[in-house]
C-alpha cells in the first residue's frame, strides 16, 4: 500500500456546515447517502467506528477508529473492509479525512483516502467516494 497515493474527492453543498456536519455523523442521515449503510460510534476521538449493510450482493462489517473530531469542520477516521481480501494489518487501514469550509451560503466538503495500493485502486476510491458525495448533495438539497 501507498500511504503517499491519495485518493480525492470533493463537492460544493448548498448548505451550512452545521447541516453538513450533522449529515456526517448523524447514522440515520449517513444511511440516506450511503449506499444504505448503517453506521456505529459514539462519536469521540478515540472511539470505534463500524459501517455495516450490503454492497454489490455482499454483506460487510467494515471497522476503524475516529482518529480527530473538529465538529462542523474536521472528521478523520481508520477504515478497513474485509471486503478487500486483505488481511486486517494496520498496513491495510486507510486514513480518511473529511474537511468542511464555508464558501457564502455553501460548504465545500474535500475527502482525502491514503493507502491505495495501485492507481486503479485509487481511481476506484475516487469514483466511490464521488458517488457518496454526490448523493449527500442530493439528500441535504431536496
Amino acid at each position: 500500500m501507498d500511504k503517499d497515493l491519495l485518493a480525492r474527492a470533493s463537492i460544493n453543498i448548498n448548505a451550512p456546515c452545521e447541516k453538513v456536519w450533522n449529515a456526517l455523523v448523524n447514522p440515520e442521515a449517513i444511511k440516506q447517502y450511503m449506499f444504505g449503510t448503517n453506521v456505529v460510534s459514539d462519536w469521540y476521538e478515540g472511539s470505534p467506528i463500524i459501517w455495516k449493510g450490503e454492497w454489490q450482493g455482499n454483506s460487510y462489517e467494515d471497522k476503524g477508529v475516529i482518529l480527530q473530531l473538529k465538529p462542523e469542520r474536521t472528521i478523520q477516521y481508520s477504515h478497513f473492509s474485509p471486503l478487500s481480501g486483505l488481511p486486517e494489518t494496520p498496513d491495510n487501514y486507510h486514513t480518511v479525512t473529511i474537511e468542511l469550509s464555508a464558501n457564502g451560503n455553501q460548504t465545500q466538503v474535500l475527502l482525502a483516502q491514503d493507502n491505495n495500493a495501485t492507481e486503479e485502486a485509487r481511481a476506484h476510491s475516487e469514483k466511490n467516494w464521488g458517488m457518496m458525495l454526490a448523493a449527500m448533495k442530493k439528500f441535504l438539497e431536496q
